[in-house]
C-alpha cells in the first residue's frame, strides 16, 4: 500500500500511515489514484452530508446551522445542544427519542465544566446528535414511525441509501452498523469524492448546494472549536471538509476538485495533511489552511520532530 503520511521523531522514521487516495477534477475525472480507489471501505461519519441531504429531500425543514449540525460531528458545546434540541423540539420529541449512545461532549472545557457539576453522559451531547435529531424530523415530517428509525430497512434509511448510491454513482457495497447505531454502507474511496464532488458542483439552491454552503457558511456546526474540519473550512474560502473515525475524510473545492481517503490503520492524525496536500497537487489554493498542514511531534513538551507527507504520495504529487 502507499505511504500517505510519516511521522518522524529526531530523524528517525517512527511510524508511517498507508493507505488510499482518490483526487477528481473540476468536471469529476480521475487525477490522481494511490491505491485501489475501487476497493470498498466503510466510510464512517464521512458521509454526515449525505445523510444530511437525505433528510432534506425527505422533507425535514434544515436550513443553516440546522441542517450543518445535521452534516457534522459536533463537539457537545452549549450551542451545539441548543441546536440539536431545537430540532427535536419541532419535530415533538425529546432528548430520549435519540437512538445515538450516551457520551461525554468532546470539547474538553464543557467535559470538565460538566464533571465538575455531577453531571453524567447524555445522548445529546454525543457527537452524532445532531445527524439523529435531523433524522427524527424528517420521519416525522413524512409520518413515518420513530420506533426503528435506524433499521436499514426503515423507509428514511432507505433513501438514505439511494441518496448515497446517487451522489457516489455506484451500488453501495455493505451494509453494517455505525457507531452512534445508524446504518453504515460500504463504497469505495473514488465513490466518496465523487459524492463530495457532487455537493460542491450542483446548482445553487439545489438541496446537495444547501447542504454544502450551509457547512461553508456554519462551519462551527459540521465540528467545533477547535476541530480540523471546521477550522479547514474557515481557513480555506468555499472549501468542503468532513472526516470519519477509522482515518477516512473527504474534502471539495467550490471549483469542484476532490479528494477522500482511507489510511488503512485507521488513525486519522494526518488525514487533513494528506487531504489538503492531494488538493494543493491538482491546482487548488490551501495556503491559508498552512497551519494545518504543521503536526509536531512532541518530546518532553518540545518539538523534536513532525508528521510529514509520505513518500509515495511525495512521488506521485510531483
Amino acid at each position: 500500500m502507499p505511504e500517505l503520511a510519516a511521522v518522524r521523531r529526531g530523524g528517525f522514521t517512527e511510524s508511517r500511515h498507508v493507505g488510499t487516495v482518490v483526487v477528481l477534477g473540476r468536471d469529476g475525472e480521475d487525477l490522481l489514484v494511490l491505491g485501489d480507489g475501487g476497493t470498498a471501505i466503510l466510510p464512517r461519519s464521512t458521509v454526515k452530508p449525505v445523510q444530511a441531504l437525505a433528510c432534506l429531500t425527505a422533507g425535514a425543514p434544515l436550513a443553516g446551522e440546522e441542517l450543518a449540525i445535521a452534516a457534522g460531528s459536533h463537539t457537545g458545546e452549549d450551542r451545539h445542544v441548543a441546536v440539536v434540541r431545537r430540532l427535536l423540539e419541532r419535530a415533538g420529541l425529546s432528548e430520549e427519542h435519540l437512538g445515538c449512545p450516551v457520551d461525554w461532549p468532546e470539547h474538553e472545557a464543557t467535559r470538565e465544566r460538566l464533571l465538575a457539576a455531577g453531571a453524567g453522559r447524555t445522548r445529546v451531547r454525543m457527537n452524532c446528535s445532531g445527524k439523529h435529531a435531523a433524522m427524527l424530523l424528517a420521519c416525522v415530517t413524512n409520518g413515518w414511525s420513530v420506533e426503528g428509525y435506524l433499521d436499514a430497512d426503515h423507509p428514511l434509511q432507505r433513501h438514505v441509501a439511494r441518496t448515497l448510491e446517487e451522489l457516489s454513482g455506484e451500488p453501495l457495497a455493505h451494509v453494517t452498523v455505525d457507531g452512534c447505531g445508524a446504518p453504515l454502507f460500504g463504497l469505495s474511496v473514488r465513490g466518496l469524492a465523487r459524492a463530495f464532488h457532487r455537493l460542491a458542483t450542483s446548482p445553487a439552491g439545489s438541496p446537495e448546494a444547501q447542504v454544502a454552503e450551509a457547512m461553508r457558511t456554519h462551519p462551527f456546526f459540521v465540528g467545533g472549536e477547535p476541530h480540523s474540519n471546521s477550522d479547514a473550512m474557515r481557513l480555506v474560502p468555499g472549501l468542503l471538509a468532513k472526516g470519519g473515525a477509522e482515518g477516512v475524510i473527504g474534502m471539495a473545492a467550490p471549483t469542484g476538485e476532490a479528494v477522500a481517503l482511507k489510511v488503512d490503520d485507521g488513525n486519522p492524525r494526518a488525514t487533513t495533511l494528506v487531504a489538503l496536500h492531494a488538493l494543493e497537487s491538482v491546482g487548488v489554493d490551501v495556503s491559508g489552511a498552512a497551519e494545518l498542514r504543521d503536526l509536531p511531534v512532541l518530546g518532553g513538551g518540545e518539538r523534536v520532530g513532525e508528521i510529514v507527507v509520505g513518500a509515495d504520495l511525495q512521488r506521485a504529487t510531483r
